[in-house]
């Protein structure tokens, strides 16, 4: 990039809200640039008492007394002024939950920088971690980016990888990739104080939308291929979490895997098969001859348990033959969830 710093350290601002934006400002704290203020979402209600409580990024500001705003919007006069006085170099933005108008954009001298979950283009938006999984990605990433008005569109700085494989959860690849993008952003900012970063466009093919989760797209529709399923409910945990419905009570399934090399005959998909020793197991896809085995779930009014402990002490509740979710669906759903 042009800008050049002549390498010394650089005066940051950071906006972020949840844990995974707080690995990041920890990178920042440990590293020899200088983060002048933090900017996060205002506290909401959390816990059983709905107690207004800071989020993850302000906790860890407010542990070294680092300057933290919370405005609920940054299109006026005063809160760009606010943003101003603090002169920064650059501002750094990882899921922070709020559009940063183009006069924020244009405010820092080197630009606002944003810490993607992604390999982009491919999923840009709001949930590119779990929608890597559902669709069967076979790897993921960090791209920083140079922010501009459009949504997760801006050129790319730095790309690191990191592979998905079949036992990665949206929890696991969450983590990964926080500390991934905490390594990429420190790796950027050193690079960028001494212009030797070389933005490059997204390229036009292969953009993706990862839209926002639900609650009610977790409900998992047996009629779908085996492996799809097991990618939703990998990729669902820890949340929404793939459910189901068992004489009217919601099933929550933790983890699962297509089995392999069935000789399953058809049967109606949702339905209980004989189980293993450490699976519970579902006839599923469009004429219920594949199996889903489900190696962690949760009954109502309990916990999450391994499949064999809850066989164990539910038999006769999870025997074969019962039936899962609801036999009278449509036209299966779409395996993916994502928007293309």
């Amino acid at each position: 990039m042009s800008h050049s710093t002549d390498g010394r350290a650089l005066r940051i601002v950071f906006a972020g809200t949840p844990d995974f934006a707080a690995e990041s400002l920890q990178a920042l704290l440990d590293s020899r640039h200088q983060v002048v203020a933090v900017y996060t979402q205002p506290d909401r209600p959390a816990g059983r008492g709905r107690k207004l409580t800071p989020s993850p990024v302000k906790q860890l500001a407010l542990d070294h007394a680092l300057p933290v705003c919370q405005p609920t919007s940054l299109k006026t006069p005063e809160a760009q002024q606010t943003l101003a006085d603090f002169a920064a170099d650059v501002m750094v933005v990882v899921a922070y939950g709020l559009l940063l108008p183009q006069a924020v954009l244009d405010l820092p001298r080197l630009g606002c920088l944003n810490v993607h979950a992604s390999l982009l283009p491919r999923w840009r938006g709001a949930a590119p971690i779990q929608r890597a999984i559902e669709a069967g990605d076979s790897e993921s990433g960090i791209t920083l980016m140079q922010m501009d008005a459009g949504l997760d569109t801006g050129d790319m700085l730095l790309v690191r990888r990191t592979p998905i494989d079949a036992t990665t959860t949206g929890g696991t690849l969450h983590d990964t990739l926080a500390a991934l993008g905490g390594e990429t952003l420190i790796a950027g900012l050193d690079a960028l104080s001494d212009a030797s970063l070389t933005p490059t466009p997204q390229p036009d093919d292969g953009v993706t939308y990862a839209s926002k989760l639900s609650k009610a797209e977790a409900e998992l529709d047996f009629r779908q291929p085996a492996a799809a399923l097991a990618r939703r409910v990998r990729a669902f945990n820890p949340w929404p979490v793939a459910w189901t419905r068992l004489d009217g009570d919601s099933v929550r399934l933790w983890l699962a895997e297509a089995e392999a090399d069935t000789a399953q005959t058809a049967t109606p998909p949702g339905t209980l098969l004989s189980p293993a020793d450490d699976a519970l197991r579902i006839a599923c896809g469009s004429e219920g001859r594949e199996v889903l085995r489900v190696t962690r779930l949760q009954l109502p009014g309990g916990k999450p348990l391994a499949a064999r402990d809850l066989l164990n002490a539910k038999a006769s509740r999870l025997g074969a033959g019962q039936r899962l979710g609801q036999p009278d669906l449509g036209q299966p759903q779409e395996s993916t969830g994502a928007d293309a």
